[in-house]
């Protein structure tokens, strides 16, 4: 159990860890000059805050099933990435719903909104510039013994080298099944849809051999950019529908950003796998 444990963390948790770096040794060191760092803000967004506001930011997580030992957490998913040219409109949509919604939190980070709103740089780096998931299955705990089976499946009937668009093309407010968190989302609802809706049935297929519970039955692919405590749905929703109407108006058909489909992963406990992977 220790080597499992090393391997893919401790199953209450699912938090990244980092590789302890390697030492040079002294003789290295003297051989060569090195060169300055380069600026900690280039290696980690969370480095552009203060220390006030990551104490502000301390927020207990609650699971939503208990845990067992040797049991792990799986999750599979499309990343993401938002790209430069969106986080600004992204950005200000973001700063006009936190006026009136003050209470929502970044996805992950679970720093409040309105702390980097006050910078626009830590809003674009901090609450944008992180890797962002649409789930293609349910988050739940899975044993050791089916860790190797799930991931060989997940494989086999997922691998393509089909490329396509992802269109992310309005703002939704989402709720999780216990009613404990709110979410402010942008969900695919065009390009991709179709794509993306056939994955979920194929990883339905692979959660149902292993006993495990399927994805909603109509599935509506999303990115979860921030957080509340509590079912604010409906208030959350007035301000959403507020502010875009505010917002200058768009072609009905454009997107609010898109990306290319570049590959599925699957995280478990702390380990990740590549399901599959499309080069550009």
């Amino acid at each position: 159990m220790d080597a499992l444990k090393a391997c893919y963390g401790d199953g209450s948790s699912d938090s990244d860890s980092e590789a302890a770096p390697s030492c040079t040794t002294k003789a290295r060191s003297e051989e060569f000059t090195l060169l300055p760092p380069p600026p900690i803000s280039l290696l980690d967004p969370l480095s552009l805050l203060g220390s006030q506001d990551l104490e502000i930011g301390q927020t207990t997580r609650v699971r939503s099933f208990p845990h067992v030992d040797g049991n792990y957490v799986l999750h599979v998913y499309i990343p993401i990435h938002i790209s430069s040219s969106s986080k600004k409109e992204i950005a200000t949509f973001l700063k006009k719903v936190t006026s009136q919604e003050p209470n929502l939190h970044v996805v992950d980070i679970d720093l409040p909104l309105k702390v980097l709103c006050k910078s626009d740089e830590k809003l674009e780096q901090v609450a944008l510039g992180r890797e962002f998931h649409i789930s293609l299955g349910r988050t739940v705990p899975i044993g050791v013994h089916q860790i190797d089976s799930v991931v060989s499946m997940l494989r086999q009937k997922l691998q393509t080298r089909h490329h396509y668009w992802i269109d992310f093309n309005q703002w939704e407010v989402f709720v999780n099944d216990d009613h404990t968190r709110t979410f402010l989302s942008l969900e695919v609802v065009q390009g991709g849809l179709v794509e993306i809706t056939k994955q979920i049935e194929l990883i339905n297929a692979i959660y149902k051999l292993h006993s495990l519970p399927e994805f909603y039955k109509d599935p509506r692919p999303h990115i979860s950019l921030a957080w509340a405590l509590g079912d604010i749905s409906h208030s959350l929703k007035n301000t959403v529908n507020e502010v875009s109407k505010n917002c200058v108006a768009k072609s009905p058909n454009k997107s609010i950003f898109s990306c290319k489909f570049k590959g599925i992963e699957c995280k478990i406990g702390k380990k990740i796998y590549t399901v599959c992977k499309i080069s550009d």
